[in-house]
């Protein structure tokens, strides 16, 4: 019968596969009625499979729906999955998995092409699905085969715009001109003097950050990368904590979401509120992720070593924090140098 788990807005169910493992799975249901239509269909489809050798046909909105619900909470890039959702939901929609083959995904990604998706853009919408089904495979025991295996995009030479700590100052104040966005100054602070993502900030809780230690805690299910790690606090970027600490005691001193809004909801997106302010600041081509960025190419520009850099942001290896090499004072001395003794040639 399905039950609720503490802290958990979801029933779960608990019955016997088809290999005879006891599963404990989330229905994704916030209702019990729908949670015991979920639990009769998998039980059987079980029977099936354990009694006539039947593969149960998995959908594509089965598959990924059901993803989505499952790592709402716990995945840090929930926010750009659910856009990558949105293009390839027309295109695979009532469609059984098992029919998706590599030619089918071929044709997706060609047709992204047409439209002029950026490869990063084509490798994010295609990867979403490839961690789908190997979610499904690993936590669901379900038998798939994975199309999106190597049929990834060449992506470009990574982009990297930063911002001067000038620029930096006066898009905090213009910011601060969003009357709908009081936290995004403080998320901008917050960012780019410690280089986490967006979602890791949006997801922030309050028992995960030590203002007495200056430490911020990131577990693996609150990373892109699925790795734990720490983050040190400057003055900056506690002055914000501290700031985001006295709006939660004035407005919602229950909340658990250090940006939340005042009834204490957690904040979903500051997209709409960060391009006003980079216009009113008249900054240019600038990205949420170039706040990341920022905060590296100043810690490059400031002698830090690229591995101190890579540890920080999170980076699974060096080669990916070698974007900002050039950045590096004696790198920019020997350009210079060169430079000059070229022109005295």
């Amino acid at each position: 019968m399905p039950y609720k788990r503490k802290h958990s807005r979801y029933w779960w169910v608990d019955f016997t596969d088809a290999s005879g493992k006891r599963v404990r799975r989330s229905t994704g249901a916030t209702t019990r009625k729908e949670a015991k239509a979920l639990e009769a269909k998998w039980k059987l489809e079980a029977y099936k499979e354990k009694q006539w050798d039947e593969e149960p046909q998995r959908t594509f909105d089965e598959l990924m729906l059901n993803y989505l619900k499952a790592t709402e909470t716990t995945k840090a890039t929930h926010g750009r999955d659910r856009c990558s959702m949105k293009h390839l939901y027309p295109v695979f929609t009532g469609t059984s998995v098992a029919d998706i083959d590599t030619v089918t995904i071929r044709a997706y990604i060609n047709q992204r092409k047409a439209d002029g998706a950026a490869a990063s853009t084509i490798n994010k919408e295609v990867g979403l699905m490839s961690v789908a089904i190997n979610y499904a495979r690993k936590e669901w025991g379900w038998n798939l085969p994975n199309p999106v295996q190597g049929n990834r995009v060449p992506e470009p030479e990574g982009r990297v715009r930063w911002i001067t700590r000038e620029e930096a100052q006066a898009l905090i104040a213009a910011a601060g001109c969003e009357p709908r966005a009081p936290h995004l100054p403080d998320f901008l602070r917050l960012a780019l003097h410690t280089g986490m993502r967006r979602g890791e900030m949006l997801g922030l809780e309050w028992r995960r950050v030590d203002l007495r230690s200056d430490l911020v805690y990131l577990n693996a299910q609150h990373t892109k990368t699925q790795r734990r790690r720490s983050i040190p606090l400057n003055a900056v970027a506690k002055d914000a904590l501290l700031s985001r600490a006295r709006f939660r005691a004035t407005h919602c001193p229950d909340s658990s979401w250090v940006f939340c809004h005042r009834d204490g909801r957690r904040i979903g997106d500051i997209k709409h509120a960060f391009t006003s302010a980079c216009r009113r600041a008249g900054i240019e081509n600038f990205r949420i992720h170039d706040l990341r960025h920022t905060c590296a190419a100043w810690l490059v520009q400031a002698g830090a070593a690229l591995d101190r850099v890579r540890d920080l942001l999170g980076h699974t290896s060096v080669a990916t924090t070698e974007i900002y090499a050039h950045l590096a004072p004696e790198n920019v001395r020997l350009k210079n140098w060169r430079a000059q003794e070229d022109s005295n040639l």
